[in-house]
């Protein structure tokens, strides 16, 4: 029997006990057992470093979180969808050169601009790439504006061997529409980020001169000499196996040095040696460990697009370069060019990545090439006709596009691109250019606040979690003991979601921002509101984003989080 004293003490611990509870949560929340906390962890081990990989995680760099200012939120427990994570099954450290973004020469100065500036200094993509896509093939990066080298003709081949004007880009130019190659140099050290440089491989098929590859490499190795030291990755070419490409097909009766005329694999791998061998001749000179990624074919050749020369481009880039390159650059458009509805944007998403890094890393098996690191330094969705490409959808898509990357282990990923034109909505570009009705000049799209609100929250190990038909996960961990969890919905529902989590002490309280479309378009809003936040304009997100309050729950009796329909969580759970 226990005397009065005992009675009493055990009576005062549950009152006290209860008084506490019930002053979280505003008293909303019902008591459930603390089911999902172990009671024994299993340490977790850092994998070796995948290939795919590689030297990008050189510069990997521990995060420790930082609690932000919140408002207490009460939570449903209603019929929850089941999540789980085990904080210690690490998938790879996270290499921050993941998230990526394509700058472009015709996006205009933006060094000096503190409505480009501001937004890309909070989001930090790490890795800005330059100066474009295929206008990279026709760029001289030391010429004023409108000055061509004498070797460069005036017009050069299509397809269909009709002349065409190239519409030639210049780096040193004046023109006030432009970004120089100085105005990008100067934006990197502004924002605190690094490049990727695309030569222009194009004028070594198109030059007229004696010998236009060395004089392609020259020039391309000139260029790493007045970078000096600012650049470490470098690429040549951009999608050279298309026949949309400068260079493609060339008009052989103006070239010296009997190049085939049309463009193949083994004839793009004779060249690369050319350069390689003269950019890191000048690497050398200014002190530099460059590294150089190759062209490669990301696809089985089923693509309706996809020629010959696409066919057998790998085969003959990975035989025939003898594995010079220090990294593979694939690019990929995830969906058709077509009125494609938002569940085939998503899908595509959470598919794509993996199908593109296992068949360039078998095709590299296959052709006996050292698999290295993979880059995937474009990418978006080609969908078209209901502006998905500026709707909140798109935002969606990029969240679960670097959950993808990470988890598939790709060394580095960018999103194309930063600004593009409105085209009715058509337009990729994560600023508006100022050409969209009733909305201001860079004006930022749904896009950005997903991608911005994924990196705050996310820690610096990708670890493993499970997923539903609906609900996608991507989960990470950080060196200072905290879990991120990403919850993606992609239904037209809101799901309330309960977090099983293995090997983590859960701590006392749990941090989220909650992402969803306006109201605007049931499919594709041009909207996107941050813990109920929303933009002043009829299109893109809150101005304050920086500045929005976390929402914040007792983690006592568990995690749980509503994901609204088409949007996602991302939340930071404290160690106990």
């Amino acid at each position: 029997m226990l005397k009065h004293s005992q009675k009493f003490s055990r009576f005062s611990i549950f009152f006290i006990l209860g008084l506490l509870y019930s002053c979280q949560g505003k008293g909303n929340e019902p008591v459930k057992p603390p089911t999902n906390n172990d009671t024994t962890i299993v340490a977790g081990v850092d994998p070796t470093i995948a290939n795919t990989i590689g030297f990008f995680l050189d510069n990997w760099q521990p995060k420790t979180f930082s609690v932000p200012t919140y408002d207490q939120t009460t939570v449903s427990t209603t019929q929850p969808t089941i999540i789980s994570i085990n904080a210690t099954s690490i998938i790879t450290k996270i290499p921050l050169s993941v998230f990526g973004q394509n700058a472009n020469m015709w996006m205009g100065p933006v060094a000096d601009n503190t409505s480009f500036i501001n937004p890309i200094n909070d989001l930090q993509p790490h890795i800005i790439r330059f100066p474009g896509g295929s206008a990279s093939d026709a760029y001289f990066w030391n010429e004023p504006q409108g000055v061509n080298p004498p070797d460069a003709p005036a017009k050069i081949f299509d397809l269909n061997a009709v002349a065409q004007d190239p519409g030639y880009n210049y780096g040193m130019t004046n023109a006030n529409w432009q970004c120089s190659l100085d105005n990008y140099y100067s934006m990197l050290a502004k924002t605190n980020n690094k490049g990727i440089i695309t030569v222009n491989f194009g004028y070594s098929r198109y030059g007229t001169g004696p010998n236009p590859v060395a004089k392609a490499a020259h020039l391309a190795a000139d260029w790493v000499r007045y970078d000096n030291g600012r650049t470490q990755l470098w690429e040549i070419g951009n999608e050279n196996f298309g026949s949309w490409e400068w260079g493609y097909r060339i008009n052989t009766a103006a070239n010296q040095d009997n190049q085939p005329e049309f463009m193949t694999g083994a004839e793009y791998a004779k060249h690369f040696l050319v350069f390689v061998d003269s950019m890191q001749v000048a690497a050398k000179e200014v002190g530099n460990n460059i590294k150089i990624g190759a062209v490669t074919v990301e696809t089985p050749a089923t693509e309706s697009w996809q020629t010959i020369c696409t066919k057998t481009w790998n085969a003959g880039m990975m035989t025939g370069i003898n594995n010079k390159a220090d990294f593979y650059v694939v690019h990929d458009y995830f969906t058709a060019s077509t009125n494609v509805t938002a569940p085939v944007i998503l899908s595509s998403a959470t598919t794509v990545p993996n199908t593109v890094i296992n068949f360039v890393s078998q095709a590299l098996a296959l052709n006996n090439a050292i698999i290295k690191p993979i880059v995937l330094d474009e990418w978006n969705f080609f969908a078209s006709g209901s502006k998905q490409m500026v709707s909140n959808i798109s935002g969606l898509f990029s969240v679960l596009v670097l959950g993808e990357a990470l988890t598939n282990k790709y060394g580095m990923a960018a999103r194309w691109d930063l600004l593009n034109g409105w085209s009715n909505g058509d337009d990729m570009g994560m600023f508006s250019a100022g050409d969209e009705p009733n909305v201001a000049k860079w004006t930022l799209r749904p896009s950005f606040y997903y991608m911005y609100f994924l990196q705050k929250m996310l820690g610096d190990r990708m670890v493993t979690s499970t997923s539903t038909t609906n609900i996608m996960c991507y989960a990470s961990t950080y060196s200072s003991g905290q879990l991120n969890v990403n919850l993606v919905n992609t239904s037209t529902a809101d799901i309330n979601v309960q977090l099983n989590l293995k090997n983590f002490y859960r701590g006392s309280r749990y941090y989220w921002y909650s992402l969803q479309g306006g109201t605007d378009d049931p499919q594709f809003s041009r909207q996107v509101f941050v813990n109920g936040v929303g933009p002043t304009q009829v299109a893109g997100g809150p101005s304050t984003y920086s500045s929005i309050h976390a929402r914040s729950a007792s983690a006592v009796n568990g995690i749980f989080v509503t994901v609204p329909a088409q949007g996602a969580v991302m939340m930071v759970i404290e160690k106990k």
